[in-house]
């Protein structure tokens, strides 16, 4: 799904740069593209950044939960 229009980012772009180590807003924006214009999809990026890195740790991966409320940030 299309999570960012200007940029055309979509939702798997996002998950894919937090498994490749984006663990914050900032930086998801900086490797996708996304929320560099309107800036009208940041609250979904964070969203499926923060339910990704949740995932990752209820799986048992080394994603803590200082990193997810960092995510939100």
């Amino acid at each position: 799904m299309i999570i960012c229009h200007c940029a055309v980012v979509g939702d798997r772009a996002i998950a894919d740069a937090a498994t490749a180590g984006a663990t914050t807003l900032s930086r998801v924006c900086a490797a996708t593209g996304a929320g560099r214009d309107c800036g009208a999809c940041v609250f979904s990026v964070r969203r499926i950044l923060c339910e990704h890195v949740g995932s990752e740790a209820d799986h048992g991966l080394s994603t803590t939960s200082a990193e997810v409320d960092r995510a939100a940030s």
